[in-house]
């Protein structure tokens, strides 16, 4: 189901410029139990993206009833919504007159493999780097091409996910996930200063080490740290946290810090880390 400013739809304007610019932002967001998880965390996360790209923010309201309409009848699955600049003319320059765009839909809820939360996963890094852009880090917006390139890579069924780093060589994310990684006493995640995807489980890990007494540091990671590092696992909205068993060679152990935070996970409803 597809709703378009708030209508039954499945076709936006062709002058949109979500189209021909990848003007906007998305949110991916799980419907468990009839109710879409960290809603609020997602609907800040939009607004800080539509003030910081100039974007007229639809009402937090509207978008609650829009995703409950949508979600009606649905217990389980995945929702997405995509707001973007409007209609407009060719070129770069925005109409005085525009008007955001928002793009509801709902999707099935993907069939993970419990032994992905139990066993752990393999992922491999990307020849494709990140770009560096203060004024896009941390933004979740629709220029998904370095993403889209990235996981063209590798077709091996038994890798689940790629690291990607930018030019300075350092870790900056998965194709569509964030990264965290112990070392001794030490909980670290990219800093994600210069580029990246702050995701919103990737703020609720935060949260939840914070609450359990472990102290994060975001920073940046170098390349060569991660042949030191003594766990890692992946975060993002629908996969809660992925263990990682292996990294390109390199086999890996699913240590206490991840466990334990998948623990708090669970209990605070991000059900698939109890699996």
């Amino acid at each position: 189901m597809w709703l378009i400013n708030g209508t039954p739809a499945d076709t936006v304007h062709a002058s949109d410029r979500g189209l021909h610019f990848g003007d906007g932002l998305f949110e991916t967001m799980a419907l468990t139990d009839g109710r879409v998880r960290f809603l609020g965390y997602h609907l800040d996360r939009l607004a800080e993206g539509c003030e910081r790209l100039a974007i007229s923010a639809p009402d937090n309201g509207l978008l609650q009833d829009e995703i409950d309409q949508i979600c009606r009848g649905h217990e389980r699955a995945v929702v997405k919504l995509i707001v973007t600049r409007g209609r407009g003319g060719r070129g770069y320059a925005t109409p005085d007159d525009v008007s955001a765009t928002r793009i509801l839909s709902v999707h099935p809820w993907p069939d993970v493999p419990p032994g992905y939360y139990r066993d752990g996963v393999s992922i491999r890094l990307c020849d494709t780097p990140v770009s560096s852009n203060r004024s896009l880090a941390g933004l979740k917006h629709l220029n998904r091409l370095e993403q889209v390139l990235a996981r063209l890579e590798w077709t091996d069924e038994t890798v689940v996910e790629g690291l990607m780093l930018d030019d300075r060589g350092c870790v900056v994310e998965g194709t569509c996930t964030n990264v965290f990684l112990v070392t001794g006493s030490e909980l670290a995640t990219p800093a994600l200063s210069l580029g990246g995807v702050s995701g919103v489980m990737r703020r609720v890990v935060l949260d939840s080490a914070r609450k359990i007494g472990k102290t994060v540091v975001e920073r940046d990671v170098f390349r060569d740290e991660l042949e030191q590092l003594e766990e890692l696992f992946l975060t993002n909205s629908i996969i809660g946290i992925w263990p990682v068993n292996r990294l390109e060679h390199r086999r890996l152990v699913i240590g206490p810090t991840t466990r334990m935070l998948m623990v708090e996970l669970a209990a605070n409803g991000v059900s698939e880390c109890a699996a």
